[in-house]
């Protein structure tokens, strides 16, 4: 069966949607799971981070053998079902360091996930109409139906059922990726050249990855203390969830055009506006979020804050490596951008947040990081735009 044919993409998007499901369950309401354990905020972030560090090293671990075998569907599944497996310890173990230690082995398997999904479904969708980003909205269809779902049955079962619904969804990912066909491994193409590696140390790519690092360190309040917000603002679970869904919903619109954003834009130029609004959105939660709309109007920019940036971020990476370095350097974006970032997010935003009493003060720095990426950004672009210049 060829890599591109219609079955293949079904079972891409259904693993797409089982993927960012388990996100939309397990990402927003975590911080209500753990804060349901007993946990202090601090507690809680410094969980969250230490689970996050293990992103760093679980990508490239997967990626080189993927890269070198041309194996990306069977890591993919291998990943999914030790994810799950190890998951299903959250049910038996109760001390602080034994779940951390839950969390940590799962999140090493999970992080073979997603490297391998964006290489195959990159080369399936490389002569589809609509590209990439009309195969991964489904990605968000999955984020906004579970993150409901689980609002809802959190304000009926309280936060515990949050683990309950994070394990289906794993198994889900793995029973779904069981279909999907590996790409065809073009000759001579196992080993990487040293290009590729040179441009590891690039300028360009460094720059890139700080910034998306410091978009990271800025989730970080979002990720983890978002749902705790909104309920200490008087929401219920259900309505947190209807949040998290707009934003989700705005992606998608994004992700249907982005063949179309990136064909005519900069990539670059679409991560710097994105990163730009992030950072309004993160002071308009730090300032105004007891007013409804503005919690609405934050969570459209969620659309670039996460979808455009990520869309603009995917295609950087196949604009700048080679196709034989093409997992490996999924990898490493993931895995410093979301490994790093976001364990530096997460330990942050867990003392700084104080239980509550430093709310806003999370969020405005959230904010003030993501300004900084952005400016890294246009500092990049215009040296580069100057060397041009200089050039001719």
């Amino acid at each position: 069966m060829p890599i591109d044919s219609t079955s293949n993409r079904v079972f891409l998007g259904m693993t797409y949607f089982f993927y960012f499901g388990q996100l939309g369950i397990f990402m927003p309401y975590v911080g209500l799971f753990l804060d349901d354990r007993g946990f202090s905020s601090a507690q809680i972030g410094t969980l969250l981070a230490i689970t996050a560090l293990f992103r760093m090293l679980g990508p490239n671990l997967w990626a080189n053998k993927a890269d070198k075998n041309g194996t990306a569907g069977e890591v993919l599944r291998f990943g999914s079902l030790l994810a799950f497996l190890a998951f299903l310890a959250v049910f038996v173990v109760q001390g602080y360091w034994l779940l951390t230690l839950t969390f940590c082995i799962m999140m090493l398997f999970w992080t073979a996930v997603l490297p391998q999904l964006e290489v195959i479904t990159l080369s399936a969708t490389a002569t589809s109409r609509g590209g990439y980003g009309k195969l991964r909205l489904w990605g968000s269809v999955g984020f906004i139906v579970c993150s409901l779902l689980a609002g809802s049955l959190i304000d009926i079962y309280g936060p515990s059922v949050v683990a309950v619904t994070t394990s289906i969804s794993l198994l889900f990912i793995y029973l779904s990726s069981l279909l999907i066909v590996n790409p065809k491994v073009k000759e001579h193409s196992t080993q990487a050249s040293g290009g590729d590696y040179k441009q590891v140390m690039s300028l360009v790519f460094i720059v890139f990855l700080l910034a998306n690092t410091l978009l990271q360190v800025s989730f970080g309040t979002y990720y983890n203390f978002f749902a705790l917000y909104m309920s200490d603002l008087q929401y219920t679970g259900f309505q947190t969830g209807i949040f998290i869904a707009i934003g989700v919903v705005a992606e998608i619109f994004i992700f249907i055009y982005a063949a179309t954003l990136v064909k005519r834009f900069n990539v670059l130029h679409l991560l710097a506006l994105s990163i730009f609004l992030t950072a309004l959105r993160w002071f308009g939660l730090a300032y105004f979020a007891h007013i409804g709309a503005v919690i609405v109007l934050s969570q459209v920019l969620h659309a670039f804050s996460f979808a455009l940036s990520h869309v603009a971020s995917v295609y950087f990476l196949t604009q700048h490596f080679s196709d034989k370095f093409q997992s490996r350097a999924q990898a490493i974006y993931l895995s410093v951008t979301f490994g790093l970032g976001s364990a530096i997010g997460s330990f942050t935003a867990g003392y700084v947040w104080n239980d509550g009493v430093g709310a806003s003060l999370s969020f405005i720095l959230s904010g003030s990081v993501a300004f900084i990426a952005g400016l890294l950004l246009v500092i990049l672009i215009v040296y580069k735009a100057f060397i041009k210049n200089k050039v001719v």
